[in-house]
């Protein structure tokens, strides 16, 4: 975060030449945000924030947070998801008081967001865009940022445990009904495919996705 205070300035020449001090955040004035999505984080122990000679505060502080998101699995596990991060401040008015700005763009947030990513992660990050807007509540409007991050399942794991043992179980099935074996054989292969079906579903029952509206095509069939 970065915002400046007309009150909070000095001539570096009459200090030793300082132009930046470091002082803890509840000195001064910072702006209160929250993350309408979140579950529960983790806040780290960094409360201190950089004054420049100009009146120019810099505030960071990185923390872990747990976030809702809205997840649609029906292609699984060729599936694409999409969460958004919406930073806003109710306690400020966007009219009078409060208005959020990104300082970077979204390119150079997606840059950035790629170097931090776990790129060898179940989750591939493919996207970032920003959306600043205004937000009406008790006929006050508000400013809201919204990061909008798609991110794309890695499918190799799931295309060999499950996709590939299924197909093969399928087609053991049709190879044996449409065989010249006897009908005892026959009998016998079947229960086994069963079997091995009735595994496979409790594997996949364990492995699938729950929380989505419709359910993903690999465990309907």
């Amino acid at each position: 975060q970065e915002w400046e205070n007309t009150f909070a300035t000095w001539d570096p020449q009459n200090f030793c030449n300082i132009s930046k001090v470091i002082l803890p955040t509840d000195t001064y004035w910072s702006p209160t945000v929250f993350i309408l999505e979140r579950v529960n984080g983790q806040n780290s122990n960094l409360d201190y924030m950089a004054i420049m000679h100009n009146g120019s505060f810099k505030s960071s502080q990185p923390f872990q947070v747990t976030l809702t998101c809205s997840l649609m699995i029906f292609k699984f596990p060729f599936d694409t998801q999409t969460c958004n991060l919406s930073i806003a401040s109710y306690l400020y008015p966007a009219v009078t008081d409060l208005v959020m700005k990104m300082k970077r763009t979204p390119a150079e947030m997606m840059k950035d967001s790629q170097s931090y990513f776990l790129t060898d992660g179940e989750w591939k990050f493919t996207n970032l865009s920003i959306i600043e807007y205004r937000e009406e509540l008790d006929d006050e409007e508000f400013s809201v940022v919204t990061y909008v991050i798609s991110m794309e399942r890695r499918p190799t794991l799931y295309i060999l445990n499950l996709i590939l043992p299924t197909c093969a179980l399928y087609l053991l099935d049709l190879a044996v009904l449409f065989g010249p074996s006897s009908l005892e054989e026959k009998i016998s292969f079947q229960i086994a495919i069963i079997l091995g079906s009735s595994m496979l579903a409790v594997i996949l029952n364990n492995i699938l996705p729950t929380s989505s509206n419709k359910p993903p095509v690999i465990g309907t069939h």
